[in-house]
């Protein structure tokens, strides 16, 4: 057999297209949308090597057009689940074995196909899908998972490539192994890139895995398999389910093969995740990996010395791009009384341009949010505000689901600063204020830092330098993703690794190595050249 040192192609992130009028790229998506338009697509479940159909089919339907159904399901029952952990473990011994540039060939080929021939295809499939617009469909389903998986492949690299140091006479070796068992990854709705990124990471790494996406991600959690398997990924290495999230829990959590879950979704899930594993410590093989990152109450920080137009322009973009259905999303906002009339007027003036619509008018900024049960949710939260004497509707406010979920961007001004809506997590375009006197300030952000147990990601905004270094170092836990002067979403994989701690999640930083460490379990092999033959050390000799 051949062999080398090989080095991977170095990764740069992929350029974000902006489908102005009249380009190409507009054009080639406007098509996409329509070819996906015209046509209401079967999809199965993929275990093993085969396309699984079932006598259930469920739809799935655009959130911003309630008449539109996108596709049909098929969704699983418990024997499902058990073929596909029966897939994934016979797949293993293979998969793991595969030289790692094997592996890692197969993910680069996946990137340069959503890169180019399926670039469209996916981004109007996670648009129609969940509502999303042209730009934050581009940025996650294209962009940001091509990312995913060229910098893997270039962390995997380096994981491999750190090894211990030896003595004369002995040769010291470490192995990265695949975990024992198969992995669990269970993935939300919001982000393409994310659902695709979880179930690849491990496998990546030499795992098999399986993989239930939230139900209304299934349309572009299609396409994503789609491109894996064009990529050339072997059968079984990861298997697509369709399941109820507690019935395949209920199962997964109790075989003795699993060895680990790759999660994003809510706390509380994910605590009851824990909880499970824990009880079913005694029957595993190993102790799994439990990595989650769990969502967030992200705030924004604005001192008296902040640029006025530049905070409102972040408050926009952070709490209402994608609906605010980011787990990074700006949700609240504490700002100076100093500054307030100035950064209001912004606020209200951008938001009187901002239009809420369908996806296909690509001049809308804000689209439906995920579906009835979030549109029934964040409406309450909004209903009550009404009629809440702690707190005033100062934009925003009404919502209709007549024709798709739409809620529009709302801002809330709350008197109270641990009213509900600056304290728990909405998911949804729901800004709530707090406008503190300038002499409070400290009081301030040891508010921002104890009122929510989150600690995802959050913004100062302040151009006095003293001031940056201060707060930056009292809020030293109140976010793992922590910007300066910039809205608290969009981190970038190779530049800002996310994820956050506290109720947020374990940090594991997906975009990073210290995820795909997660993922491997550790091997030394010490070799000794000349063995010693006789038992006697030297400090045992006579005088």
């Amino acid at each position: 057999m051949s062999a080398g040192f090989f080095q991977v192609p170095v990764p740069h992130n992929e350029p974000v297209k902006e489908y102005r009028p009249g380009s190409e790229e507009r054009a080639r998506l406007k098509a996409a949308l329509t070819e996906a338009s015209s046509k209401t697509v079967d999809i199965p479940m993929y275990i093993g090597g085969e396309e699984v159909r079932t006598e259930t089919r469920i739809p799935l339907v655009a959130p911003h057009n309630r008449k539109q159904v996108l596709a049909h399901f098929h969704e699983g029952d418990q024997t499902h689940v058990e073929q596909a952990i029966t897939a994934a473990l016979n797949a293993r011994e293979q998969w793991a074995g595969l030289p790692w540039e094997q592996r890692a060939g197969i993910f680069l080929k996946a990137a340069e196909l959503l890169a180019g021939p399926y670039r469209y295809k996916v981004n109007a499939a996670t648009m129609l899908g969940q509502s999303k617009n042209a730009y934050q469909a581009e940025i996650d389903s294209a962009c940001e998972m091509i990312d995913f998986l060229r910098f893997n492949v270039q962390y995997m690299t380096e994981i491999y490539s750190q090894q211990p140091r030896s003595s004369a006479g002995y040769w010291n070796r470490e192995e990265y192994r695949p975990l024992e068992g198969f992995v669990f990854a269970l993935t939300p709705f919001n982000f393409t890139a994310i659902a695709g990124n979880l179930p690849s990471a491990p496998a990546m790494m030499g795992n098999t895995v399986i993989w239930k996406p939230a139900t209304q991600q299934i349309y572009s959690a299609q396409v994503l398999m789609e491109v894996f398997r064009k990529a050339g990924l072997p059968d079984g290495v990861i298997n697509l389910i369709y399941v109820d999230g507690p019935l395949a829990g209920d199962i997964i959590f109790r075989h003795p093969d699993f060895a680990g879950i790759h999660f994003t979704g809510s706390t509380g899930v994910f605590q009851q995740i824990w909880k499970t594993i824990g009880e079913n410590i005694h029957q595993y093989k190993s102790y799994p990996r439990i990595v989650g990152e769990t969502g967030g109450k992200d705030f924004v920080l604005v001192h008296e010395s902040a640029d006025p137009k530049e905070v409102a322009t972040a408050l926009v973009r952070g709490a209402f791009e994608y609906q605010g259905q980011k787990c990074s999303a700006a949700s609240r906002a504490y700002i100076p009384s100093s500054l307030w009339e100035q950064i209001r007027e912004y606020i209200l003036a951008d938001l009187r341009e901002i239009k809420t619509g369908t996806v296909e008018d690509f001049s809308n900024f804000v689209n439906a949010v995920i579906d009835e049960r979030a549109f029934d949710k964040i409406s309450k939260y909004i209903s009550e505000a009404k009629n809440d004497p702690r707190v005033e509707v100062i934009a925003g406010g009404t919502f209709d689901k007549t024709d798709g979920f739409f809620i529009q961007p709302t801002v809330l001004l709350a008197r109270d600063p641990q009213y509900v809506t600056m304290c728990e997590e909405i998911f949804g375009p729901v800004l709530t204020v707090y406008i503190y006197h300038p002499d409070h300030f400290e009081e301030t952000v040891q508010l921002v830092d104890q009122t929510s147990p989150y600690a995802l990601t959050g913004s100062l905004f302040a151009r006095d330098r003293y001031v940056i270094e201060e707060v930056s170092q009292k809020l030293v836990n109140a976010a793992g993703n922590y910007y300066i002067n910039d809205k608290p979403t969009g981190a970038v994989v190779g530049q800002q690794p996310f994820g956050g701690a506290r109720a947020s999640g374990t940090n594991d930083k997906a975009g990073s190595s210290l995820n795909l460490l997660r993922w491997v379990s550790a091997r030394v092999i010490k070799e000794t050249f000349v063995p010693p033959v006789d038992f006697r050390y030297p400090f045992m000799e006579t005088e």
